[in-house]
């Protein structure tokens, strides 16, 4: 634990994770808090539902690198009222949307997303050491499976309480105050010798949007991927088993030893390929389709919990080596379109799976998708040429080198 503590206290750090927890925990309920208002203040289909969350989250997907590259040239403070004030408009507006309004307003809701995450990780770059860096991604890595086990949970205990547009409308509050939080806070994006001369200097894309980052964003798609497919997965099995009450107990099973998981993998001392550790989370999720009930589904997903924040925190670790500090904004906003699009294409693919076979088979699709993305990752990062001399001394660790203790 000496190393956690290390990270919190570096200055600004707890504040940091505190806020971007609040925020991220809002952001992850945006798309339930949708369903509700759409399927009940609505009274619509689950499909429009779907809809609307699809769009909202196309517009993430896009949003991320644009966003992050206006954060390198203008400044953070500038970035972040633009997208708290337009975050403001929309969730205020939400309750007296007609449908099809708010199918586009969530586009642009979504393009124009508090880039809270993609933020958090470019300031631990720039406040952390390079000894101290894996174990802060680590906490940042628990602080998003923590956001991931409570906002959609809290959202739906919620809408029984209260009507659909103030679940909304406190959704959109939390986003807001966690935007302007940072904006507060304003975290420094790069560190002191980031600031000036070569290194303040913004490259070229060929020069660092090579295979080597690629690989890692390919797996940064995969394990997003492999996420979405076990969480239907899990949801399937249950159903066919008439216990799909019992989805929220693994599911959360499921979150706390991720949590756990990354807590053990920040500790120790050395490091592991991002390859390595997704591709053994492919494997590990492959055989959870054995089990039929709640009670052995809860035992099958411990061994793909543990793996899972290690291997998000290894990509955005990965992400901040490999990335030059004038384009870090760009990079870790490829980095949050990457999980998006594979976040989104991850239950569609399983869903084809678990039609076509059993709900076994959801499961071995998943891990089948994170070990040909751990694959992938791995050929490309190691048949990418070296890095040019120009290049900054960030960019020149492989994304699946396993650097020596410091």
């Amino acid at each position: 634990m000496t190393r956690f503590r290390e990270v919190l206290a570096v200055p600004g750090m707890t504040p940091l994770l505190g806020i971007s927890l609040l925020a991220r925990t809002a952001i992850t309920a945006d798309a339930m808090a949708l369903t509700m208002y759409v399927v009940i203040a609505l009274d619509m289909s689950y499909a429009a539902a779907g809809a609307v969350v699809a769009s909202l989250t196309a517009g993430v997907a896009l949003g991320g690198p644009l966003l992050g590259r206006m954060i390198d040239r203008r400044g953070l403070r500038t970035v972040l009222l633009a997208t708290v004030v337009s975050q403001l408009v929309f969730w205020l507006t939400v309750p007296v949307l007609p449908y099809v309004i708010l199918l586009c307003a969530s586009f642009t809701a979504g393009l124009l997303m508090v880039p809270i995450q993609s933020v958090t990780r470019q300031a631990i770059a720039a406040m952390t050491t390079a000894g101290q860096r894996r174990a802060a991604f680590a906490l940042e890595s628990v602080a998003g499976e923590l956001s991931y086990m409570v906002g959609p949970a809290v959202v739906i205990l919620c809408a029984a309480k209260a009507s659909p547009g103030v679940v909304a409308w406190g959704v959109g509050a939390a986003i807001v105050v966690g935007g302007a939080g940072i904006a507060l806070l304003n975290p420094p994006l790069r560190s002191g010798d980031e600031t000036d001369g070569e290194a303040a200097a913004r490259p070229r894309r060929r020069e660092w949007l090579g295979a080597r980052m690629v690989a890692v964003l390919t797996m940064g798609f995969g394990v997003a991927m492999l996420l979405s497919g076990v969480d239907l997965a899990i949801v399937a099995t249950l159903r066919e088993a008439g216990q799909v009450s019992w989805a929220a107990v693994v599911i959360a099973v499921f979150g706390v030893t991720s949590v756990v998981g990354g807590l053990v993998y920040g500790a120790l001392t050395r490091p592991m390929p991002t390859w390595l550790l997704l591709g053994l989370l492919g494997l590990v999720t492959i055989p959870a389709g054995l089990a039929h009930d709640w009670p052995w589904l809860c035992v099958a997903v411990i061994g793909a919990g543990l793996l899972t924040a290690p291997t998000l925190s290894t990509v955005s670790d990965a992400v901040s080596r490999l990335t030059p500090a004038g384009v870090r904004g760009e990079a870790t906003g490829l980095q949050a379109s990457a999980a998006s699009a594979g976040f989104a294409l991850g239950a569609p693919v399983v869903g084809v799976a678990i039609d076509a076979s059993v709900p076994a088979g959801g499961f071995a699709a998943a891990g089948l998708a994170g070990l040909l993305a751990a694959l992938t990752g791995y050929l490309l990062s190691r048949r990418s040429p070296a890095p040019s001399p120009s290049t900054s001394s960030q960019a020149l660790e492989p994304c699946d080198a396993v650097a020596p203790a410091p």
